[in-house]
């Protein structure tokens, strides 16, 4: 379910990054090549972006297609920005929550989204919710398996924990209490894009000192888009791509091996090459 897309680099009309290339995310809403579960992105959208000197994003979403909204063009042609989380949503089930429902999800500089579907929805989910303070229920923004991961991840980093570890963490949790999910999730504060490929589809771009773009899948052919294989944490700035296996302990608790190895620093390419 869904297709999403985060990117980091020099400021750019958000046309470029979402409606101009040939398998662009606006295209996706209609017709993803890597989709394998759902057809038709058409339940709503949402684009956050960041200004320069301000560190709490933009957001615009909304309910129906995106290409049945003819602001997003006009949008679209003069927003421009070095930092971009998209989404087109593809409901795991029918609901009244319209753009509440549509990621990304917000709170002060982070901005995420979820790819994929929480197996027995809700009543899976039902004692993670119970364990988060009343005051996170409160804050949800729909009722939504997507809502809900992005509480359990806001819950992490309040408490402290890294953008890596408070993804990881609320993965395992989902994962555990509700075996057979989708969990790719989104994340960014603007700097750094990290995400989780648990289930489903997720491709990045790596060009050093230009520019980063994490994907459900490829927006054009450049042959250096690479796949994230699954059950994996990425971790991505301006200049570095890292990948870590998502096999270790929940929340980041040492279990006597050390930390988790690198896969890989991104098979990234120089801009010049």
């Amino acid at each position: 379910m869904c297709r999403h897309l985060a990117f980091l680099g020099p400021d750019s009309p958000l046309r470029d990054l979402l409606v101009a290339p040939p398998h662009s995310l606006f295209r996706q809403s209609w017709a993803p090549r890597r989709q394998r579960y759902g057809t038709v992105n058409a339940d709503g959208f949402g684009v956050g972006w960041y200004a320069p000197g301000d560190p709490v994003p933009a957001r615009y979403r909304r309910a129906g297609p995106v290409w049945a909204d003819p602001s997003f063009a006009d949008l679209a042609r003069v927003v421009r920005s070095d930092a971009v989380l998209a989404a087109v949503r593809d409901a795991t089930e029918a609901g009244a929550d319209g753009e509440a429902a549509a990621a990304p999800f917000a709170a002060g500089r982070w901005l995420f989204s979820h790819n994929g579907a929480v197996t027995g929805w809700p009543a899976s989910m039902a004692p993670s919710a119970a364990a988060l303070p009343s005051a996170r229920l409160l804050e949800l923004e729909a009722r939504t398996d997507s809502a809900l991961l992005w509480a359990l991840v806001l819950h992490r980093l309040r408490a402290g924990q890294e953008a890596g570890q408070a993804l990881a963490g609320a993965v395992r949790e989902a994962a555990e209490a509700a075996p057979g999910s989708r969990l790719n999730l989104l994340l960014t504060d603007g700097e750094v894009v990290t995400a989780t490929a648990w289930g489903d589809t997720l491709w990045y771009l790596a060009e050093p000192g230009r520019r980063t773009v994490v994907a459900s899948e490829p927006y054009d052919d450049d042959p250096f888009w690479r796949e994230v294989p699954d059950r994996t944490l990425l971790a991505a700035t301006r200049t570095d791509v890292l990948l870590t296996p998502l096999d270790g302990p929940p929340d980041g608790r040492d279990d006597g091996r050390g930390p988790p190895a690198a896969v890989a620093r991104g098979d990234v390419r120089s801009p010049h090459r």
